[in-house]
């Protein structure tokens, strides 16, 4: 099985014996005659919890490349017309497509070609569940087949965020970022981690992530799926959507992460960002909109730009104009010699293992495995006395 993560192989088949829906992302395919893309998110059998050893080594796909190229694709973000959603829909599609080809044609071919989170729906305060699910796309629908037929024509990796729909998931309207291969198959969907509670005035959002619905996820998935690292034959991918909780990240290092892809829509904080480089000495990209005229309910220049590419060191290696219009950060990553020394983080978890354990989380996992909120004033509504802490 040259080229893939044996650990995995076995996770690819359910009880069965047939190809679970999840297992297909585990599917061998070659290419350009090096190693496979590689991670499964199937139902049956499960792998290891923890993918790495006691040494500070962890799981790895044999590198097809020494150095590669990784290009962050900051891009406009436009909301679909929920009134004129096929024309609309494909608008942003287009824009995508042709940002793709005009990625690869400036400053040479990319690698990794990555896109922040509606590049393909946009995102609109004003949706309802029901527009929403309206605007997301299918997690097998055209729109991901489209974005497939052009990383294959490229070579290339894509990855990019939308909301979208699973049938394994009724009425449920998920963040997901897809991680499609140079095939032209998706590899790995990756589900956004967690939502930030508790801070809007009068709002939450109600799109369902890992924690919302976490013991039903990891019954069908497996535990490993809830921190995925996506091992590729040019590095180990973490996504996330997530901001300001470096325990995740750790955690994503600690398994063996070495490019993190982090999403972001309307602003982030840069020092989070370059901490997670610092901290786990790993490659950071934020991918966030440029500034997005006619976009219904925002500012056009609105927490736009500032896209960048840091180092394992924190410096950035790559960032966008401060102009913050469309364009393509782009930087080359030596990932053959950085893996040749780089560790899991170092830590002494013995300090400080047991205030970890006793933790408590201001609200509990699985809340919308029991209810599903019509909007985000609804959703506020059915949050508002689920807090373990009180004032």
């Amino acid at each position: 099985m040259t080229g893939v993560d044996q650990g995995v192989t076995g996770a690819a088949r359910a009880d069965h014996g047939k190809l679970s829906r999840r297992a297909v992302f585990a599917s061998a395919a070659a290419i350009a005659g090096g190693a496979v893309l590689q991670d499964a998110r199937a139902s049956g059998p499960k792998r290891a919890d923890h993918d790495f050893s006691p040494d500070g080594t962890y799981s790895v796909v044999p590198l097809r490349k020494e150095t590669i190229t990784l290009g962050v694709a900051q891009t406009r973000v436009r909301a679909v017309d929920i009134g004129d959603l096929k024309r609309t829909r494909r608008a942003n599609l287009d824009h995508m497509l042709s940002s793709i080809e005009a990625a690869q044609g400036w400053g040479g071919p990319k690698d990794i070609l990555f896109f922040h989170e509606f590049p393909i729906t946009g995102y609109s305060n004003r949706w309802n569940r029901a527009d929403a699910l309206k605007a997301a796309i299918d997690v097998d629908g055209p729109e991901v087949a489209a974005v497939g037929a052009a990383a294959k024509s490229h070579g290339c990796i894509v990855v990019f965020g939308s909301y979208a729909k699973d049938p394994d998931w009724p009425n449920h309207l998920l963040s997901i970022t897809f991680v499609v291969g140079p095939d032209g198959t998706v590899v790995d969907r990756h589900w956004k981690a967690r939502n930030i509670k508790g801070v809007f005035v009068g709002f939450e959002l109600f799109t369902t992530t890992i924690y919302d619905v976490l013991d039903r996820y990891v019954e069908m998935y497996g535990r490993d799926a809830v921190l995925p690292v996506t091992r590729t034959d040019i590095g180990n991918i973490v996504t996330s959507s997530v901001q300001r909780e470096p325990e995740l990240f750790r955690a994503f290092a600690l398994k063996g992460g070495e490019i993190f892809l982090r999403t972001a829509s309307g602003g982030f904080t840069r020092e989070d960002i370059m901490a997670t480089s610092i901290y786990n000495q790993v490659f950071t990209a934020v991918c966030n909109n440029a500034v997005s005229p006619e976009n219904p309910g925002f500012f056009e220049g609105g927490g736009a730009g500032g896209s960048t590419i840091f180092g394992p060191d924190g410096k950035a290696m790559a960032e966008a104009d401060a102009d913050n219009s469309e364009q393509i950060v782009s930087a080359r990553i030596p990932i053959g010699q950085y893996r040749a020394t780089h560790r899991q983080p170092l830590m002494h978890v013995e300090l400080y293992r047991d205030v970890y354990a006793a933790y408590e989380s201001r609200f509990p996992p699985n809340l919308f495995a029991e209810y599903l909120p019509t909007d985000g004033v609804d959703a506020a509504r059915y949050l508002k006395d689920k807090a373990v802490w009180k004032k």
